[in-house]
């Protein structure tokens, strides 16, 4: 019988989906919207994600610029990208809110490589994670001789296969991230 490996692959697309999220907040010297994205404002008696009340546009390398759709909600938006202590600048006029990325220290570019690396050992531990409900489904089948033990053996491989590639997948988005920030 044949091994339905989708859940373990979606789970791998799931993780590898994670990790370049949190790498796209991490920034580099260029100003990203995406750095943004997460940011969650108070507004209208709920909270909701910054880009779902603003546009976010690129005003030049190291500045973004943030156009609330309702200009009422100037001030939360403001007070949630301070409070976000991402390390940047917060400035406001009557039309919207601009943020301003200083130049990155030697200091902080190591912080931030030290931030990829731990991101991507949380990203490992959830591969480990879906390792390790994939062998237990496995092994389960197997005790209910729904798999012969040499089933068992070759599903187990193709486990450790792809959970290979994948950390090799992680390992090769971290390392770019590494670079880029070093620049």
């Amino acid at each position: 019988m044949a091994y339905d490996f989708s859940k373990l692959k979606a789970g791998i697309q799931q993780v590898e989906a994670w990790l370049q999220a949190e790498f796209q907040g991490l920034r580099t010297g260029r100003a990203s919207p995406a750095l943004l994205d997460a940011i969650q404002v108070d507004v209208y008696g709920s909270v909701m994600k910054l880009p779902q009340v603003a546009s976010i546009t690129v005003e030049d390398a190291r500045s973004l610029y943030v156009a609330p759709w309702d200009k009422s909600q100037l001030k939360p938006i403001e007070k949630a990208i301070t409070v976000a202590d991402l390390g940047v600048g917060v400035g406001s006029d009557d039309k919207g809110v601009r943020v301003t990325f200083p130049e990155l220290t030697t200091e902080r570019r190591q912080q931030l490589i030290k931030l990829v690396r731990a991101k991507l050992e949380e990203a490992r531990v959830s591969l480990k994670g879906e390792r390790t409900k994939t062998m237990e489904d496995i092994e389960k089948k197997k005790k209910a001789e729904e798999l012969s033990e040499d089933q068992e053996r070759m599903h187990r491989d193709e486990v450790q296969k792809f959970i290979e590639a994948a950390n090799n997948t992680l390992e090769a988005l971290a390392t770019k991230k590494e670079h880029e920030l070093a620049q």
